[in-house]
């Protein structure tokens, strides 16, 4: 029996959760499951080639905003059509309305079972989003989060049934990248003896970019051996180009936009910092540590539970610019770094995302059985 699921999503853009999703495709077992993924907006496009190269068929539901309805009335055709088992949620508003259509539209006989994983901390989510997946969140026959923190902020009378799973990334794939290392930094123009602070997020609130370019002129006001770099595109960037013109730090911090190959420029960084206010646990997180780059970030989310202060990478408090610019430049000192280097290269074995897929293609098996 081949077990059909279908991914739902928000949008197939270049963040953390959707590269899951490639991820998962690329490692699972495609005798045994059929995956095709639905998702809402139709601007975010961007891993719609990847996934279908990888034989997952991509559906779009059409809209440019999850307010408007017309994404509903596709997604409940989709599942009428579809004969799918199992329909598997990583986006808490697709998600609350999937387990509705898919108790209301589907024939009982041949209903899917809905399950979800979720990859935020509920506070970082709009009321009515958090609303409407806590009122819905029991039709699911299945609930993973993405980190132990992401777990306990859960509602209580839901939290029980939650079990934390660790998606991992393709170990070997990450790692390959590492001889991208000297043709990233030419790129950027790094020079010989300097540091370079990498930041891949998108450019939205939760991010803190506004923090993290103040902790940059800090840094660079004391220390001209660090560049820092910024990929990443979203509702801000306006604002955060602005703001960066402001601060005339001139070619020392470089906002890259959308790039489609993130892991090769964390192949080219010496460090990789986030500022973020909200996480759960980033993907960006887990390759820099696989490609043995140490992580300066706020302790938010998930990120204390891979990132051991002192080990492989320095912990501060959110929304504080000079204890993130403080932690820069300790890591930047040449006896730290190679420290915190060894200790990042030492953690990157426990990401590997063939142990997620065996846990999450075990779960669709039980619950098409069931």
């Amino acid at each position: 029996m081949t077990v059909r699921v279908l991914w739902l999503v928000k949008g197939l853009g270049p963040g953390g959760a959707e590269r899951l999703l490639v991820e998962h495709a690329a490692v699972g077992d495609r005798d045994a499951f059929t995956y095709e993924v639905a998702y809402v907006l139709d601007w975010k496009q961007h891993l719609v080639p990847e996934l279908e190269a990888l034989g997952v068929r991509t559906h779009c539901l059409g809209v440019s905003s999850e307010t408007d309805p017309r994404w509903m009335t596709r997604l409940a055709g989709l599942l009428r059509r579809g004969r799918y088992d199992v329909v598997h949620a990583h986006s808490p508003l697709p998600a609350s309305v999937g387990r509705v259509l898919a108790r209301s539209v589907v024939p009982q006989s041949r209903r899917p079972v809905t399950m979800t994983t979720e990859h935020n901390r509920w506070p970082s989510y709009r009321r009515a989003t958090r609303l409407a997946d806590d009122l819905t969140f029991g039709l699911d026959a299945a609930s993973f989060a993405v980190s132990q923190e992401v777990r306990d902020s859960i509602s209580e009378r839901w939290r029980d049934r939650v079990e934390v799973l660790v998606h991992g990334v393709d170990v070997t794939r990450v790692r390959a990248c590492a001889s991208e290392r000297d043709a990233v930094r030419a790129e950027l123009g790094v020079g010989d003896g300097e540091v370079l602070a990498l930041t891949v997020a998108n450019l939205r609130r939760t991010k803190n970019y506004p923090g993290l370019l103040e902790a940059a002129r800090l840094v660079l006001a004391d220390d001209t051996r660090v560049r820092f770099a910024a990929a990443g595109q979203g509702p801000m960037e306006a604002e955060i180009r602005a703001q960066l013109d402001g601060l005339a730090l001139g070619d020392r911090f470089q906002l890259l936009g959308y790039r489609d190959d993130a892991t090769r420029l964390l192949a080219g960084a010496d460090l990789f910092v986030l500022a973020s206010d909200h996480e759960g646990l980033p993907v960006t997180v887990m390759e820099a540590l696989t490609l043995g780059v140490p992580v300066v970030a706020t302790a938010v989310g998930g990120i204390p539970e891979v990132v051991r202060d002192g080990e492989n990478g320095l912990l501060v408090p959110p929304g504080n610019p000079r204890a993130l610019a403080d932690a820069i430049t300790r890591a930047s000192d040449s006896e730290v770094h190679a420290r915190l280097v060894a200790g990042a290269a030492a953690t990157g074995d426990r990401f590997s995302s063939r142990t997620a897929v065996d846990r999450l293609e075990t779960t669709y098996r039980a619950l098409a059985t069931r």
